[in-house]
């Protein structure tokens, strides 16, 4: 392309006046021809879902300002950007640094994040179409800073972006952090029997004695997508995630009405695991399907029951995923118990950009030291992970 091309920089405050064609030639090209999106999040269908349902938007803290950038006229990149009023629902957080540059006096809210909201889930953030890699990336990189900058806004902040993005974003005035989460790896296994073969014998036998308590709980564990979903089910979901989201962040971030869009829209990229007992949901998780990979989202139950938790969301999203083909499952933040269900610590990767160029050196000291303690983090989870030592073990139940 012309490096002297104009390009041009819009802000929309609803995804109602982005076409949805537009919008996913840039968030999803590998999908035009069929087939699932790579990320099911950044598409139109799911983005404007959280704004119709009223999940993003006035009074949520989380005010829609859709970035996207044309050449003549057409659309070549786009990002989902929100300016934000608090830090709730991103999962990698920044509280301390607001508190600071309060305590320095200044207004930290409100500020900018590009992201999904309420989603840990890694993806591209600057969406682009192929063949606008590049000169999209910058573009949109360039917009958001310019738009904090001439609002006297402090910051901009891109989390779960990909590891590309991540480098690329140091380049355009980026500071890089990095956090971990937990990631099952498809290595090809035939079956569930050909992943538990390669942990260790004592993990081995504790997956299968959870897998039998949580099987035996009185009841059928099925896994539904697609037509298979029921609106009664989505009923049941709610229920989960309002008695979930209660407990761990006090109010829950998606209205009911997702839950009813979602079943209009979205069926088709749920996997709802449900456990029945008496013909009713007692318990369950949802995912998100992407083209290469399972996304856990949400878990919940009305009835407890020993091991349910581990069969519904990890050992039946590894079924999923061997059966479908599919490389990995992202099963959402946190949770270091995930290590020995076979879920590896991953690095996870986030960009800020801070208008004030003396809270900007601090916290550039303090994410130089936190990437090293992530780093080291994962290193020695890693040496703590359930998989045989096939030089050292001998392979016995």
């Amino acid at each position: 392309m012309d490096t002297e091309t104009t390009i041009e920089i819009r802000v929309k405050t609803s995804l109602s006046e982005i076409p949805e064609r537009e919008w996913d030639a840039c968030a999803c090209p590998e999908a035009a021809q069929g087939g699932r999106p790579d990320d099911p999040f950044t598409t139109h269908r799911f983005l404007s879902a959280l704004e119709d349902s009223g999940s993003v938007g006035p009074g949520t803290g989380w005010e829609p300002h859709y970035l996207t950038a044309h050449v003549g006229g057409d659309m070549i990149a786009c990002a989902p950007l929100y300016a934000k009023s608090h830090s709730q629902g991103e999962y990698i957080f920044d509280h301390n640094w607001a508190h600071a540059y309060e305590r320095a006096g200044g207004h930290y809210y409100p500020k900018l994040q590009i992201a999904v909201p309420f989603t840990p889930a890694t993806g591209r953030r600057f969406l682009t179409r192929p063949g606008f890699d590049g000169i999209g990336r910058q573009a949109l990189a360039q917009g958001a800073m310019q738009l904090a900058e001439g609002n006297g806004l402090s910051s901009v902040h891109v989390t779960f972006c990909t590891p590309d993005e991540a480098e690329e974003g140091q380049t355009l005035g980026f500071l890089h952090r990095t956090t971990q989460q937990f990631h099952w790896q498809n290595r090809g296994y035939a079956d569930f029997d050909a992943f538990l073969a390669s942990l260790s014998s004592r993990k081995r036998k504790t997956i299968r004695k959870e897998r039998a308590t949580a099987q035996g709980f009185g009841g059928e564990i099925r896994a539904l997508t697609g037509s298979e979903i029921r609106p009664e089910h989505w009923d049941a979901v709610w229920q989960f995630y309002q008695d979930t989201g209660a407990r761990k962040w006090g109010t829950p971030y998606l209205t009911r009405a997702f839950f009813d869009i979602a079943h209009e829209r979205l069926r088709d990229d749920v996997l709802l695991v449900l456990a029945f007992r008496g013909g009713d949901p007692v318990a369950g998780a949802l995912n998100l399907i992407g083209r290469d990979a399972l996304f856990g989202r949400y878990w919940g139950c009305t009835e407890h029951h020993p091991c349910l938790h581990f069969e519904i969301c990890y050992y039946q999203a590894i079924e999923f995923a061997i059966t479908h083909g599919l490389a990995r499952v992202e099963a959402g933040a946190q949770g270091e118990h995930k290590l020995a269900r076979g879920y590896m610590p991953t690095t996870c990767h986030a960009l800020t950009w801070v208008r004030d160029p003396g809270f900007r050196d601090a916290i550039a000291r303090y994410l130089d030291a936190e990437r090293e303690a992530v780093a080291e983090e994962v290193e020695i989870l890693t040496e703590y992970g359930p998989f045989r030592n096939t030089t050292q073990e001998e392979d016995h139940d």
